[in-house]
């Protein structure tokens, strides 16, 4: 079933989104605390892509934070996650969308109390790939345009393609309104290095998205198994937060548990 927005529901997405922030953990089935989910947004996203996802996993009980991914080149949003990561006490699940993905791996180790990491679509480089490289393997490129920046460049999704690379299962006035209000990404986010492998000391859990055209299943299968992530697919484009929600909400808390 498809999760379709009113437009007052999509003004209403960052306020939900600041609401996001850590709560006291819940007594877990164990009897220890629940994790916080640390949820990262990739390219062309904001923090209040996750607002169904945050409902749904603040209704059942968990802490929930959802860092601004600056998207300024893996290295420094590396930095700037592990950053906020280290104010978060206790337990903690990253969960990273896209190229937030790459960004996770990177950052996981080098705080502590870090129990799973979920991918969402998301992009798993190994040490010394970037994810340009990854992105040359996915069988669809993506219509992007490039703007040059004081010091360097940045690129967005073509508007008037965005539904159909980004969001294809999204009512159309939603698509609209992402491809309006996406955040440009800065050309190092692909051209820099990953250096760090999070997933080969933490166990790690994959969402498949079957009908992506920004990263082709095809190449998020070689990533996933690469990693050895225990792997959902399931029917949905890229933006499967907004559209299945449900379906992210589940892995999530499989891997907290």
């Amino acid at each position: 079933m498809r999760f379709r927005f009113s437009r007052l529901a999509v003004a209403g997405v960052a306020a939900l989104a600041l609401l996001a922030t850590s709560a006291p953990a819940t007594a877990s089935g164990t009897g220890g605390p629940k994790p916080t989910i640390v949820l990262v947004h990739g390219a062309w996203a904001d923090s209040s892509s996750w607002a169904p996802v945050i409902e749904r996993l603040r209704r059942d009980g968990y802490p929930v934070r959802a860092i601004a991914d600056p998207l300024r080149g893996l290295t420094s949003d590396t930095a700037y996650v592990t950053a906020y990561l280290s104010t978060i006490d206790g337990p903690k699940v990253l969960v990273g969308h896209s190229y937030g993905g790459a960004v996770i791996t990177n950052a996981a180790t080098a705080v502590t109390g870090v129990q799973s990491l979920v991918y969402i679509a998301g992009f798993i480089p190994v040490e010394g790939e970037t994810i340009g490289e990854l992105a040359a393997n996915s069988s669809t490129p993506l219509p992007l345009i490039t703007t040059p920046v004081p010091g360097g460049a940045e690129v967005t999704i073509d508007p008037a393609r965005f539904r159909a690379a980004f969001a294809g299962d999204l009512d159309p006035a939603l698509a609209a309104d992402l491809a309006t209000t996406q955040r440009p990404a800065d050309t190092r986010a692909v051209t820099e290095a990953s250096v760090t492998e999070g997933f080969r000391t933490i166990p790690s859990w994959a969402l498949l998205t079957r009908q992506d055209r920004a990263i082709s299943p095809d190449l998020q299968r070689f990533m996933d198994t690469r990693a050895g992530a225990r792997v959902t697919e399931v029917d949905a484009s890229h933006a499967v937060m907004l559209s299945r929600p449900d379906v992210v909400t589940k892995l999530v808390e499989q891997a907290a548990r």
